[in-house]
């Protein structure tokens, strides 16, 4: 076997190609810039090995017995025509060469249509490509489905790849791909039919001819002379030639001058998302030395998903993509990765199929509208799983910048003209040369009849037009430092910081202003959450805009926020008054009152001392008691809800005065009990036998002792009739503070109390006056 090679720059591209084995090799020699190139850094080593299935004597099945195998990560099964089915299963099982545990059944997705890139000769069906992971061991199995009488297509093959483990050199990164494009490399395969045999043999020493479904493909029977992706009266240049062109002298994913056949990158309305390129996921850039097809403008995307499995890290995804490369070009006969961009379960992106992801490359990727379309699949199965918000993302990313290069509307329609006839998963027909409406946001199914990009993923694609097309959704204030919420105001006695929320990735945001009363205070990047103000006093309207990368704006809710800098003020002075309550020679009952008030709102109001406690903005007294003969400060503390604060304070020191230090007049004895102030008290059922008591304070209270049998008294305060107090009770009670009285400031004042003579029931018992001083 000969194979054609070219040489350019200072790289050479090594091919082995033996019967069975496709073996691309890492390049060797020195960068542009004078450096040797490490071996580390270098391209990838892809392996592609092809091998027959054998088929069933009726037809019905075909299979590749379990086995042993070279290293792959990657397989997938395909065969002659690109335009047959397999109206069955394609399932296969694989060894993991980490645990050497052998895995279930996996199915193989057949919905991928093999006429993607028609026209192209060595085009071959075949099923969606499935990331296994390490594996050194396989088994395959094929059913035609619908009875023997459906048959299976012929040059049925398994072809596994390994990735390998490298990255892009040197060199690559300094000169661009262009100084890597290598021979055409012509895989050498056994001649015939590939499904004769079960087995390959070992390859010879000489290896047979290439295999001619590699070099000159049966004309596809549904295409015509005329690329049908381009239906056009006077039609451009096809598109799908597999004729080997000249290879390109700039990097695929770097911007150049304009040339005849490299269009301009038009500037996007939004930003460019970043993208791993070509080099960086380790593109063995020899598999495929054609230029690409340039296209006029991008007027949509269709979303795909690989239809493999879920569970991968994303630490591999470079690797999956040089496997999904070699497969696409090396066992679906393609020209280059189908897909435009691919995106990770992580959010990263990757560059797809060469010639600048700021330009409008031609990809393979929706049978019949590859023109005017970008393709970007979604590396997983999402049929009953849904893709991670990192992905979503990054599609919505990769779309809107796309789109926004050519005025697109993420949200919006366009029309696309059909290059081939076929049908969508919902039942719509397809004509030739006919146009259509697509959501420019559109998923594989709505251009072919596919589940493709899965039930889940597909139903996300709304969200996904959302978050492209703005505005930010989510948006909320969820914070203002520096103040106190009540009610929903926020009070604040000083600046503040407003922290917020959206619903919307950040990097889909291109700013964030904090707006009061209107006018924007501060702006902040799409990353940035919080920001300062300083605000007048009065009531303010807090809300937070933020604009979309698309120019589109959003507004939160109104966050009222308070600035009020005044202290609350104590319209009441705390003072004391005696209160009714049982008194003893410990402790005396009181009532403490006060009343605070604020401009703005009044919080609460705090007692201090002698004791703490706490009430609430409308509270105004409190009963206390305090120990007699002492004097003890009470101190409050007003709080408004700005954090304001003024303080005030009362001092008062209760009295006892036993009746022995009042003045007698008419019957009185003495009673003993230790249950009077003092051990005794006076009684007396003499009418008009008076008791008087002459002190200096700002309350007084007469202390009693009761029972069912006790009498009625009047009460003189300064020579003037105050009350008739009963002292009857149904049980008996003793320093009881039966009667009080008090004034707005200390003075001199007498109390007198005169025995009524009550029918019956004449006599009374006192212990005695207290007094507030």
């Amino acid at each position: 076997m000969s194979a054609k090679r070219r040489i350019w720059a200072t790289a050479a591209v090594t091919t082995a190609a033996v019967a069975g084995v496709l073996v691309f090799q890492g390049v060797t020699g020195t960068s542009p810039s004078g450096e040797d190139a490490d071996a580390k850094s270098g391209p990838a080593q892809v392996d592609v090995r092809k091998t027959a299935l054998k088929v069933s004597a009726d037809g019905g099945s075909a299979s590749l017995r379990q086995r042993d195998a070279e290293p792959f990560s990657l397989l997938g099964v395909t065969w002659t025509d690109p335009a047959a089915k397999v109206t069955g299963e394609v399932e296969a099982r694989t060894r993991s060469s980490v645990t050497g545990r052998w895995t279930g059944w996996m199915p193989l997705d057949t919905e991928i249509d093999g006429r993607t890139e028609t026209g192209r000769p060595g085009v071959r069906g075949t099923t969606e490509p499935r990331w296994v992971g390490p594996s050194n061991g396989v088994e395959v199995r094929v059913s035609a489905g619908n009875g023997v009488s459906a048959g299976l297509p012929a040059g049925l093959r398994l072809d596994t790849v390994d990735p390998g483990k490298g990255s892009a050199p040197a060199a690559y990164t300094a000169a661009g791909p262009a100084a890597y494009v290598a021979a055409d490399l012509v895989p050498a395969e056994p001649t015939g039919d590939p499904a004769a045999t079960e087995e390959p043999t070992d390859p010879p020493v000489t290896p047979p001819s290439p295999d001619p479904a590699e070099t000159t493909a049966a004309p596809d029977p549904s295409a015509t002379a005329q690329d049908p992706e381009t239906p056009s009266a006077e039609p451009e240049p096809d598109p799908t030639s597999e004729t080997p062109s000249a290879p390109p002298t700039t990097a695929p994913s770097v911007t150049a001058e304009p040339t005849a056949t490299l269009p301009p990158a038009p500037q996007s309305t939004v930003p460019q998302p970043p993208i791993t390129s070509r080099a960086g996921w380790g593109a063995v850039e020899s598999l495929n030395s054609e230029q690409p097809d340039y296209m006029n403008k991008v007027k949509a995307l269709f979303v795909h998903h690989t239809a493999q499995t879920n569970s991968y890290s994303c630490a591999d995804s470079a690797a999956i993509v040089r496997g999904l490369h070699a497969f696409h070009v090396k066992s679906n006969g393609w020209k280059d990765l189908g897909y435009n961009f691919l995106v990770d379960k992580c959010g990263k992106i990757f560059e797809g199929r060469k010639g600048g992801v700021d330009r409008p490359v031609q990809g393979a990727h929706t049978y019949g509208f590859n023109r005017d379309t970008a393709g970007i699949a979604v590396i997983g199965m999402y049929t009953d799983t849904s893709a991670a918000s990192a992905a979503t993302a990054s599609v919505a990313r990769i779309a809107a910048w796309k789109l926004g290069q050519y005025g697109g509307n993420p949200a919006g329609s366009t029309t696309l003209t059909a290059g081939a006839a076929g049908g969508n998963f919902a039942g719509t027909k397809f004509t030739a040369g006919s146009t259509y409406t697509f959501k420019q946001i559109s998923g594989h199914r709505d251009g072919f009849n596919t589940q493709c990009p899965g039930t889940k993923l597909y139903g996300q694609l709304s969200a996904v037009r959302g978050l492209a097309a703005g505005p930010v959704t989510g948006l909320a204030v969820t914070s203002v430092t520096g103040a106190s919420a009540f009610g929903g105001t926020y009070y604040t006695k000083s600046n503040i910081t407003v922290g917020w929320k959206a619903a919307t990735p950040a990097a889909f945001i291109t700013k964030y202003e904090l707006l009061v009363d209107g006018k924007a205070v501060a702006t902040t990047q799409g990353n940035v959450v919080s920001a300062g103000a300083a605000l007048a006093a009065g009531s303010h309207r807090v809300q937070i805009r933020a604009t979309h990368q698309s120019g589109s704006t959003s507004l939160s809710a109104v966050a009222t926020v308070v600035a009020d800098r005044t202290a609350p003020a104590f319209s009441t002075k705390p003072n004391l008054s005696l209160r009714k309550g049982t008194v003893s020679t410990t402790s005396v009952p009181l009532t403490l009152k006060w009343k605070a008030t604020d401009a703005a709102s009044l919080k609460e109001v705090r007692l201090t001392a002698p004791t703490a406690k706490t009430y609430g903005p409308t509270t105004t007294s409190a009963s206390h008691t305090a120990k007699p003969a002492v004097a003890t400060a009470w101190r409050m503390t007003a709080y408004d809800r700005a954090g304001n604060t003024a303080a005030a304070s009362v001092t008062g020191t209760p009295v006892i005065l036993q009746e022995s230090a009042a003045s007698k007049s008419g019957t009185w004895s003495t009673k003993s009990s230790s249950s009077y102030l003092g051990g005794r008290s006076y009684a007396s059922s003499t009418k008009n036998a008076s008791l008087t008591w002459t002190f200096t304070g700002r309350s007084a209270a007469w202390v009693v002792s009761r029972a069912s049998t006790s009498g009625q008294a009047y009460v003189y305060v300064d020579g003037v009739k105050a009350a008739t107090v009963d002292l009857r009770s149904s049980t008996t009670k003793y320093r009881e503070a039966i009667w009080t009285k008090s004034w707005a400031s200390s003075g001199k004042h007498t109390v007198k109390i005169v025995v009524v003579g009550t029918k019956g029931r004449p006599a009374l018992t006192t212990d005695g006056l207290v007094y507030l001083k």
